[in-house]
């Protein structure tokens, strides 16, 4: 899904003050909650008043924040290709670049932003540091975005998601936003070999069996090729682990963690990411030092991002029972995401969340699974009555 969620976006306004509003003067769309459609199973859920996002592509929203960024008086641009690092005193003195005089470019303090295919890990080992354990979380994703012509006469919908539990017959999850250029991105996700179609036919087809709005959506003019991805795992590497790593260093972004897209949990990550950056520059007195603190304040941000992403993919997964407190875990998500299909103040706590304006361990809170244990039996109730009449 790409929309910048309310927990990133509160960041990067933060730094660059307007924003949200320079982005929606260039074409992105700040979508309110009656613009948004959330389906499960096939069930539309209650629209919660809390589901409000600036909707553009990533390229858009990236490209935005680039000029944002080089505008700043202080920040040059080096047009090069980074090959390592240098050292002095047991931290980190320069970068090394491509050029043909091996040219480097001094430095106090590096931030490893180059993303899920960051080569920081090789540089350190090879350096003679620790390089960061990954994990690796099996996934098997796949995705197909297809783009389309939006309309005057346009569903009145910024935002729609289509998601399956695993025990539905059904087996595609659907994202769609409403992006710049008066456009739509349409996104399809299956798992394991059950891969999306690659043409524009066999895509619309696939939507004819989602929710109304995406077939709707996707019988608009095709913009482009549909493009097709598929992504084996989940990342993290684990830096807050590290005994040794060089002072004034430094990784943020998918360089740390790359979850799952459907969650659209990426751009808001890094902007929180940037903001434990910030919280952890002002507070130290050397920040040419090991970076331990910051590492301790990322990992509570991957940890709840990870947590969030990773949890039913380890279900549809794993094989045998799980052990008793992943069961009670399971068994209290499983509640609140019930109730949140038609409880309001349950689905406004789980956008939190979802959101990233939340710690996942406040659905947790006995007033939340309270109310989602009732409203989950009033659902019943309703559902057992509407049986009988019929």
């Amino acid at each position: 899904m790409h929309a910048l969620l309310p927990g990133g976006r509160s960041q990067i306004e933060r730094w660059f003050p307007g924003f949200g509003r320079e982005a929606v003067e260039q074409g992105a769309l700040a979508s309110e909650a009656h613009q948004s459609e959330q389906w499960i199973d096939d069930e539309r859920a209650v629209s919660a008043p809390n589901v409000v996002l600036l909707n553009g592509s990533r390229t858009f929203m990236e490209g935005l924040l680039r000029r944002r960024t080089l505008a700043l008086p202080n920040v040059r641009l080096v047009p090069d290709a980074a090959t390592g690092l240098t050292y002095r005193d047991g931290r980190v003195s320069g970068v090394r670049l491509s050029t043909a005089d091996d040219g480097v470019v001094p430095a106090d303090f590096v931030v490893d932003a180059m993303g899920r295919s960051s080569r920081m890990a090789a540089w350190l080992e090879r350096d003679g540091w620790q390089a960061p354990p990954l994990e690796r979380m099996q996934i098997d994703v796949n995705y197909a975005t297809a783009y389309f012509a939006r309309s005057e006469d346009a569903p009145r919908v910024a935002v729609a998601t289509s998601r399956v539990s695993p025990d539905y017959p059904k087996k595609t999850h659907a994202a769609l936003t409403a992006v710049e250029n008066g456009r739509w991105m349409l996104l399809q996700m299956t798992y394991g070999e059950d891969r999306p179609p690659q043409d524009q036919d066999g895509f619309r087809a696939r939507c004819a069996d989602l929710p109304p709005v995406f077939a709707e959506v996707a019988r608009s003019e095709p913009i482009g090729e549909v493009h097709t991805f598929r992504l084996a795992e989940a990342r993290r590497r684990r830096y807050d682990t590290l005994d040794r790593i060089p002072g004034g260093l430094v990784s943020v972004g998918d360089a740390v963690a790359s979850f799952n897209p459907i969650y659209g949990q990426g751009m808001s990550s890094a902007a929180l990411h940037a903001s434990c950056l910030s919280e952890y520059l002002c507070a130290t007195s050397d920040a040419t030092g090991v970076a331990t603190r910051f590492f301790e304040l990322q990992k509570v941000v991957v940890d709840a991002a990870w947590d969030l992403s990773t949890q039913s993919d380890a279900q549809r997964l794993e094989t045998g029972r799980p052990p008793l407190p992943v069961r009670v875990q399971r068994a209290l998500v499983d509640q609140v995401l019930a109730a949140a299909v038609v409880d309001i103040p349950v689905a406004t706590a789980f956008n939190e969340v979802a959101f990233m304006n939340a710690h996942p361990s406040t659905l947790a809170a006995p007033s939340v699974v309270l109310r989602s244990v009732v409203a989950n039996v009033r659902a019943r109730a309703r559902a057992a009555r509407s049986s009988r009449r019929t």
